[in-house]
């Protein structure tokens, strides 16, 4: 039998021995515990010092918690931010954390990058930031580097909820020749190299926020979102179920289905499965998880297992879906396009319907989103 326990430290009413509310130091918290029921707050409005962010958010999520975001203004424009600064006169903003975020088998390096903007470049879920490198551009001496474009990977709030940051998930570049098998500095992508080498304080221009294809549509918030990443494109989703399914906010509650459909090499390569994870054991009715491992999986026919292979696997509810008016969501490099094209055409037609058709259908409808690389 549970009993309730005042801690003086957090004010928050507890079903648990004190201790645990400690991990709870390093952001605004309302605390929902599954005893009761989700709507009903046991605390509320706790100021905690910020401390590991990604672990410490892994930690609420387990214990039923929505963070409380702020500013409430960030709710209120009735536009997005289109280009607020441009590359002839980028922000500064200054880097606050860069944490590898692959295991040790991971083909390559991917690192969550959290960018602090002061709450100077406001962004919506889904849309991009614009990073221009220092150095000279080596195509035009004497001018400055290109800018790169990067889906952003958190909420508006950023991720220590209070509108002053923004998360990068950025995978770094590099180039190994054909015959020799052997890296060449020379041609390592120049801006995921800077980003990825950044500690905490150095200072990164940045442009933007830029896009409108991949914002997330609220105004039915009983909605399915049908949403496919390889690798880094699972940025903006990292976005969309924080807003969801972590964040306490006022103008968004999220009813309805979200289904994401994750492709990357192994099991190291993976990103933010944690948070997907705890998503799933929370709201097993409002979110559905599915991974394709390329190197660890192995399709129907005995090939490879990549993300089209695992759609295929539910073609025939993906369909029905897209029928009863469901987004559809495509992140990543544009490689991956073609194989999807290709499965969702010959599944079309199984069916015995017209894909061209079907797909001008759901362009029309504004329930197709695409953003490659």
């Amino acid at each position: 039998m549970y009993s309730y326990i005042k801690c003086k430290r957090l004010n928050v009413v507890s079903l648990m021995p004190c201790g645990p509310c400690h991990i709870l130091h390093g952001v605004r918290v309302q605390v929902l515990w599954p005893q009761f029921s989700r709507n009903k707050f046991l605390g509320e409005g706790l100021e905690l010092s910020a401390r590991s962010r990604l672990s410490t958010q892994l930690r609420l999520t387990k214990i039923y918690a929505k963070v409380v975001t702020i500013p409430i203004e960030l709710e209120e424009a009735t536009e997005p931010p289109i280009n607020l600064f441009k590359p002839k006169e980028p922000y500064t903003a200054t880097i606050k954390s860069n944490q590898k975020i692959v295991g040790p088998k991971a083909p390559g390096e991917t690192c969550h990058i959290v960018i602090d903007h002061g709450g100077n470049v406001p962004y919506w879920e889904g849309q991009s930031y614009g990073v221009i490198p220092p150095g000279e551009n080596p195509k035009k001496p004497g001018m400055p580097n290109t800018v790169r474009l990067y889906s952003i990977a958190s909420t508006r709030y950023g991720d220590d909820f209070d509108g002053k940051t923004a998360s990068l998930c950025v995978r770094r570049a590099v180039y190994y020749d054909p015959e020799t098998g052997k890296e060449d500095p020379a041609k390592k992508g120049i801006c995921s190299n800077f980003l990825c080498d950044s500690k905490p304080g150095d200072k990164v221009l940045i442009t933007g926020p830029s896009g409108k294809v991949m914002l997330l549509p609220e105004d039915d918030q009983k909605a399915c979102h049908i949403m496919v990443a390889t690798g880094t494109g699972i940025a903006p989703y990292r976005g969309y179920l924080r807003r969801m399914f972590m964040e306490n906010v006022p103008t968004f509650k999220f009813e309805g289905l979200a289904w994401l459909f994750l492709g990357v090499a192994n099991t190291d390569s993976l990103l933010y499965n944690e948070e997907f994870i705890s998503y799933q054991k929370q709201y097993p009715k409002n979110f559905r998880y599915d991974i394709a491992l390329s190197r660890e999986q192995l399709n129907k026919k005995g090939g490879k297992m990549y993300v089209q292979d695992k759609i295929e696997e539910y073609s025939e509810e993906i369909f029905k879906l897209l029928d009863g008016g469901a987004h559809i969501y495509f992140c990543g490099l544009k490689g991956m396009m073609p194989g999807i094209q290709d499965t969702l055409k010959r599944v079309a037609e199984e069916r015995g319907e017209s894909w061209d058709q079907k797909l001008l259908k759901l362009k029309k409808n504004k329930q197709w989103h695409v953003e490659v690389y």
